[in-house]
């Protein structure tokens, strides 16, 4: 995805955001924080401890951020459920990714930053059934600088539905953003409740 494709939160969720009067300062690139109060040598040694050495000019067309994984983890699973979230994500709404009722699991967010600082991260999971919506989870992220590393995130365990109201294909569509309500990557996947972890 590029950063033209990368859009805003639809508007329903983005209401569901909003904190009323907050306006962000103007965000400025690295480079200018490193440029900063240039004559104060304990600043300098500071911002390069926090923010490390500038990134090597990379490809224009490059997202500043890329989410590449999801991973559900349990330690009662078989292994690990990933979904790849590099390549094209509508093959992800044909794609059933079991859950066993009653587990308990994490959530892990694998992701790039690779220009500019980016602040408040956050991963928005909006569930529907049957075309309601019976859950909204919020994990935030954080901020994050540039790196050729990936970064990984996991969420605190949470405890998969149980019974047989519960069983059942939920879709959930997910959104990750930031401070600015940037959504760097939405994507709409299904998610099925079971009694086991086979279909």
């Amino acid at each position: 995805m590029t950063d033209k494709e990368a859009g805003q939160l639809p508007q329903d969720e983005a209401l569901d955001e909003a904190v009323l009067g907050y306006r962000a300062p103007r965000q400025k690139s690295l480079r200018e924080l490193q440029e900063l109060d240039s004559d104060n040598e304990s600043l300098i040694k500071y911002k390069q401890a926090l923010l490390g050495p500038l990134p090597p000019v990379s490809d224009p067309s490059v997202p500043n951020v890329q989410v590449m994984r999801l991973t559900l983890m349990s330690e009662q699973a078989p292994a690990p459920v990933t979904m790849d979230l590099s390549g094209d994500l509508v093959m992800l709404k044909n794609q059933v990714f079991v859950l066993k009722e009653g587990v308990d699991y994490r959530v892990k967010i694998t992701f790039k930053v690779n220009k500019e600082i980016v602040c408040g991260l956050k991963c928005l999971h909006y569930t529907y059934r049957r075309g309601l919506r019976v859950d909204k989870a919020v994990y935030m992220v954080g901020s994050y600088g540039p790196s050729t590393q990936e970064y990984e995130f996991v969420t605190p365990v949470e405890e998969a539905p149980q019974g047989v109201l519960a069983r059942g294909t939920y879709v959930v569509s997910s959104c990750f953003t930031d401070d600015d309500r940037v959504a760097h990557l939405s994507w709409e996947w299904s998610l099925r409740i079971c009694k086991d972890w086979q279909d």
